[in-house]
């Protein structure tokens, strides 16, 4: 596949064999191909170094990216925010957009996130570059990380189905790839986790700050970072390397990320009643915004204890009768008492102490 860069905002575009013109999914720009030579393939794109691709920053599509230069002292913030509720389908999910909305709304009033600096793609959105396809999903990544500058905090939050798939490439410890599931994943495909490390992880350059928050099936890897903080009910932890044995660099170039994800990558994640009781989410993206409500982001330690604990006790917190228990029951696989089976993971690009580095977004 070809790939052109747009002529306004330089994210890099899939062209169709032959075609003259492509449309931006993001700006709406169109570029036209008049000399072939202006149209590079991958391996020619992979081949320049990162920095190369996000010194400056592009124009603002939709005004959403910042203007003019960062803050001295704290820089921009910019956020993905994707809640795919999968509609009228067999496998829909009745959480997914409440998380999407909740994330917004915490981000905005609690971290000072601009409005404008959040792209946020939902199935309830009638522009239909914001709704939660493979594409759209993929060009707000672009978007994400291109232009950003040292003193950036970047956020993604993704909101759905995930899966996994097997890995011929001997680079997964478990022997499976895992993925992000957009609402036309039947007919066009599933988001691999490599392609999430190469587009927002590798890219990063120092000074960046990059924090995923994924509620999903099989997500614990799900960004494919290099190393998983594994611990364990009291609270102790090691740090568990994921580096692939072919020695690919899975880090970034220089940045920091840090990814909150709902489950271990053989876990499921509930979409549920029993936490929020009023109305449906993920119980992944409600641990995360409960453990700052209450307090408890201090580290990132105590972030993913509380968050743990929040999940393990749903019984104890759910209330609501013998129908709320059932349904725990049968969202958990277990006992009335078994509260539900996902455990909130931590990965990184680089190892820490989790209970001296300052939670921070």
């Amino acid at each position: 596949m070809l790939l052109v860069n747009c002529s306004n905002c330089r994210t890099p575009l899939q062209l169709p064999p032959g075609a003259t013109s492509i449309r931006c999914a993001l700006c709406h720009a169109v570029t036209l191909i008049a000399d072939p030579r202006s149209v590079h393939s991958p391996s020619a794109s992979s081949s320049h170094h990162p920095h190369h691709h996000y010194q400056q920053p592009p124009p603002s599509p939709y005004n959403h990216a910042p203007s003019g230069p960062p803050s001295q002292v704290h820089g921009r913030k910019r956020a993905v925010i994707c809640g795919v509720s999968y509609k009228n389908t067999s496998y829909e999910l009745k959480g997914c957009i409440n998380d999407a909305n909740c994330m917004k709304y915490l981000l905005v009033n609690r971290f000072k996130f601009p409005e404008s600096s959040i792209l946020t793609l939902t199935e309830e959105e009638t522009d239909p570059y914001r709704r939660p396809t493979k594409h759209n999903i993929r060009m707000a990544l672009f978007w994400l990380v291109q232009g950003c500058q040292p003193g950036d905090s970047l956020v993604f939050h993704y909101s759905g189905h995930g899966s996994q798939q097997r890995n011929y490439t001997g680079d997964e410890v478990d022997g499976y790839d895992e993925t992000l599931c957009p609402t036309d994943f039947e007919s066009n495909g599933m988001i691999v986790d490599d392609e999430i490390n190469t587009t927002i992880v590798k890219p990063l350059p120092h000074g960046v700050k990059l924090h995923a928050i994924i509620d999903a099936c099989h997500s614990g890897t799900v960004l494919d970072l290099p190393f998983l903080c594994r611990m364990d009910r009291n609270g102790k932890y090691v740090w568990e390397d994921h580096r692939p044995r072919s020695g690919m660099w899975k880090g970034t170039s220089g940045g920091e990320v840090i990814s909150f994800s709902g489950c271990d990558d053989h876990q499921t994640a509930a979409d549920t009643q029993s936490l929020a009781r009023i109305t449906s989410t993920g119980a992944m993206t409600y641990s995360f915004i409960q453990a700052i409500e209450r307090g408890h982001a201090t580290t990132y330690g105590n972030m993913l204890n509380a968050m743990r604990s929040t999940i393990r006790n749903t019984d104890e917190h759910a209330g609501g009768g013998f129908v709320t228990s059932l349904l725990t029951m049968l969202l958990s696989g277990g006992s009335l008492g078994g509260g539900l089976r996902q455990e909130p993971q931590l990965t990184s690009n680089d190892p820490f102490d989790v209970y001296k580095k300052p939670f921070s977004l």
